[in-house]
């Protein structure tokens, strides 16, 4: 009887071992040996910058898909943009380098708390109670989620509780921007000379009363810019990077000293 059973166990086992040898060659996939090779060549920081799942899924997608080109990867810059053109056989393309600025420089010393906040010291929670604790609900919260979501060390906090960003080690992926609940982190191109600093929505009567450094609305700027290159929406200036070049009279025009330079 037992060896009957042992038989029979015996040929079942066979008989699967056979289907599942059958099924890998019908359901046997190449993989290309391209994308082994791309994914060497990235820096294997999984930033997602590139719009992807990790390096894997752009290392899969620069050579699977002949849309996709191989200058996304915002950490490796030219050098991995032309290897990635190599290795799938595309133009590399220009980049188009960007990197993170803070558009609020209302630190402690510019704009006040409304209450004393004891909860979890991240912006993102904080801004759960009514939008957080700064008298302007559109500036910086000063907790450092941001700093926390730099895959790079390219953000510290500085003396007055404001973030700040190292343009040396930025690489402009833009995950800080992802944590941020206010959107005061904004992405700018790496030629940048100057910026708005504030991202207040409010009417200048109103950003007067609570913080020393916003943009009030004057509109000196705009009208002070030959180039155009300034614009007005929501209350708040903005500046197309495209046609600005670098004169700086926005900043000299600037009543509120809300116009930086790009450190």
């Amino acid at each position: 009887m037992f060896t009957i059973a042992a038989y029979s166990l015996g040929g079942l086992g066979l008989i699967f071992a056979l289907s599942l040898g059958i099924a890998s060659r019908i359901f046997h996939m190449e993989i290309d040996p391209r994308i082994e090779e791309a994914m060497e060549a990235l820096p294997g920081a999984n930033c997602g910058a590139c719009g992807f799942a990790g390096c894997k899924g752009y290392a899969e997608a620069v050579i699977k898909d002949p849309e996709v080109v191989p200058n996304l990867c915002a950490p490796g810059e030219e050098e991995i943009a032309k290897a990635l053109a190599k290795i799938s056989g595309k133009e590399a393309g220009a980049g188009d380098k960007k990197r993170a600025i803070i558009c609020c420089a209302g630190g402690e010393d510019k704009v006040e708390r409304t209450f004393t906040y004891e909860g979890i010291l991240d912006c993102e929670s904080a801004a759960i109670l009514y939008g957080g604790n700064k008298a302007c609900k559109y500036g910086c919260l000063g907790y450092g989620s941001c700093v926390k979501a730099c895959l790079f060390e390219a953000i510290e906090m500085n003396d007055i509780g404001l973030p700040q960003v190292d343009k040396n080690k930025c690489v402009g992926c833009g995950k800080c921007l992802d944590v941020c609940p206010k959107g005061v982190v904004k992405l700018v191109p790496v030629t940048a000379t100057v910026y708005v600093a504030c991202n207040s929505m409010n009417k200048g009567a109103q950003v007067k009363k609570i913080c020393a450094v916003g943009c009030i609305g004057c509109k000196l700027c705009v009208k002070a810019c030959e180039k155009e290159a300034i614009s007005f929406d929501n209350n708040l200036a903005s500046i197309n990077y495209q046609n600005c070049n670098d004169c700086r009279t926005c900043m000299e025009k600037c009543k509120s000293n809300s116009i930086n330079v790009c450190m």
